[in-house]
């Protein structure tokens, strides 16, 4: 486990606040990019649960959040990525539908596949190290 899914599942296992998915994974990297964890909450803060309507999945806006803060525009091959290993389906509501397993460890799944995406494409980028 890498240290930004360390990050992130720490985020979501915190007792004293719920972090939704995408706050989990938008700050695990906060600091990489020189943004403090208080802003990064705020800003994901609206972006869990599909946007709060069940659009698309938190975890995967996330990311979004995340390359763009690193300055990657390009996206297609991110959901390209995204897809390749949770599927094709990428809306909240119908993920939790299909969804069998308790929902707390299917989102951090959700999370922990798009850190990992995201990880992989800022250190292809030479935006992180490690």
């Amino acid at each position: 486990m890498s240290r930004y899914t360390e990050k992130a599942q720490a985020l979501r296992d915190c007792c004293e606040k719920h972090y939704n998915c995408a706050q989990a994974v938008f700050m695990a990297f906060a600091d990489q990019a020189g943004l403090d964890l208080d802003t990064a909450d705020k800003i994901a803060s609206n972006f869990g649960a599909g946007m709060k309507a069940g659009s698309v999945c938190g975890a995967v806006t996330g990311g979004l959040m995340v390359l763009g803060l690193f300055g990657i525009t390009d996206t297609s091959d991110y959901y390209s990525r995204v897809k390749a290993t949770i599927g094709e389906e990428l809306n909240c509501a119908k993920l939790l539908q299909k969804n069998t397993e308790e929902k707390k460890a299917f989102c951090d799944g959700l999370i922990s596949a798009c850190v990992t995406v995201v990880e992989a494409m800022l250190k292809e980028a030479g935006k992180i190290q490690e």
